[in-house]
């Protein structure tokens, strides 16, 4: 009889040694590195040659200049960068305030916007009514009669302050934008979801607060963070109403010295402010696309 010397298994061996990746992967991941590399590379030679001819193209312009004495002037730089910079804490107030009181009562119109049966009809009717009216309306033309208009009507107890009657202006227009946004997060859950919650127990209320809503706001979150970089850029516009901001206070050096550098100064404070909530955004909109990609909930 022939006895046949067992072998070791190889999962056995494997496990003992660690994984070692074949030839074949190790050659196709080196493939990839080098690919990435000179994507890369190209990418950062284009940049380079594409920035040096804008250059070439706007200093070689005749009126290049007069241009840069007007717009890019040093000297009031260096004057209107601590001023703007004080008025942009304006800035970033009224977009905390504001942003908040935006997301309550988009909220609260959305909600009202989905609610069922004939007796709600004059709230759904009021909801749709006024997401019409304020998302047709411009908003430099809300601003101008809001804080322009309401003093006007020298109303007992209500406030002149062109700060709050701004800031009502960017919510009352901000909100129907953001109530949209609400809505068709919530028509987006399907009714199955409704259901479920109401023969668990749950009542309309219960199933719309604690099913409905945080499925809704979840799938919602990119275009609410987009409007909020929208709402975080247009607090500049509450400077027509007097109101001593970032852009206001570049406007009282570019009056006083007939030089446009400050604004120049102030949209540059504005788009450093901007680009880390829009590179957010970005990120939260690339997370969601690819838990969905996965079969994870969105």
């Amino acid at each position: 009889m022939t006895v046949h010397k067992e072998e070791p298994a190889s999962d056995e061996h494997d496990a003992a040694d660690g994984y070692v990746p074949s030839q074949r992967r190790l050659d196709r991941e080196r493939h990839k590195r080098a690919r990435a590399r000179r994507a890369t590379a190209i990418g950062a030679l284009s940049t380079l040659v594409t920035a040096v001819l804008l250059y070439l193209v706007v200093v070689g312009a005749p009126g290049w200049p007069r241009t840069k004495e007007t717009f890019f002037d040093a000297g009031y730089a260096r004057e209107a960068f601590p001023k703007v910079l004080e008025g942009l804490w304006l800035n970033v107030r009224l977009l905390l305030i504001c942003g908040v009181a935006v997301l309550v009562l988009g909220m609260l119109i959305a909600v009202a916007r989905t609610l069922r049966g004939p007796v709600f009809f004059p709230l759904r009717f009021l909801a749709a009514a006024y997401t019409d009216f304020f998302r047709g309306l411009p908003l430099i033309i809300n601003l101008m009669i809001v804080v322009l208009g309401v003093p006007a009507l020298r109303l007992q107890g209500v406030t002149v302050d062109p700060v709050l009657l701004g800031g009502t202006a960017l919510t009352l227009t901000y909100s129907a934008y953001v109530a949209e946004v609400f809505r068709a997060g919530i028509e987006s859950v399907h009714p199955s979801q409704r259901a479920a919650a109401r023969s668990l127990g749950l009542s309309n209320r219960q199933a719309l607060r604690y099913v409905v809503l945080p499925q809704a706001v979840r799938r919602q979150v990119p275009p609410l963070l987009n409007d909020l970089v929208s709402l975080q850029k247009d607090t500049g516009l509450v400077s027509i109403g007097g109101a001593v901001d970032a852009v206001r206070a570049a406007d009282i050096i570019v009056g006083r010295s007939l030089n446009y550098t400050p604004y120049i100064v102030a949209g540059l404070v504005f788009v450093a402010l901007t680009i880390p909530m829009t590179r957010f955004t970005d990120w939260v909109t690339a997370r969601m696309d690819r838990r969905q990609a996965q079969g994870g909930t969105a």
